[in-house]
């Protein structure tokens, strides 16, 4: 019976102490690393998407979108070009049908541009005109 506890003793002294087997924890550089390597997986997977044959990533060629205008929840009109000629078209949920062939084409909008941050009325002066009208 003496020799139990004697023997429990040593190979409790062979074992390696908690936690020594175990892999470090990856520093800083293995972090970043990592995300590099995540951010080049997702780059390169979208570029080949945008490669492949079918994808629906690339516009098709003599085909484009001018206006498109929202008359109910899922119906809208559209006006698409298709090599010069310009049609009128009613998207809906169940289909798209041609309503008009434009015998000339839509003009073009302008594009669209940031405000002149010069021209903006003073905020001061706005709010203290507020006040005086509230009070």
């Amino acid at each position: 019976m003496n020799l139990l506890p004697a023997a429990a003793l040593a190979v409790a002294a062979k074992a390696a102490p908690v936690g020594q087997h175990a892999p470090a924890a990856p520093g800083l550089f293995g972090a970043v690393m990592a995300l590099l390597m995540v951010l080049a997986l997702i780059v390169g997977l979208g570029w080949l998407l945008k490669r492949m044959p079918g994808s629906g990533f690339r516009p098709a060629d003599g085909l484009k979108v001018v206006a498109s205008l929202n008359v109910g929840a899922k119906e809208r009109v559209v006006v698409v070009d298709v090599n010069g000629q310009q049609l009128l078209l009613g998207v809906t949920a169940g289909g798209i049908s041609t309503l008009h062939q434009l015998p000339e084409p839509l003009p073009q909008a302008p594009p669209p541009s940031l405000p002149n941050l010069k021209h903006l009325p003073n905020f001061a002066q706005l709010l203290q005109q507020k006040l005086r009208k509230d009070a």
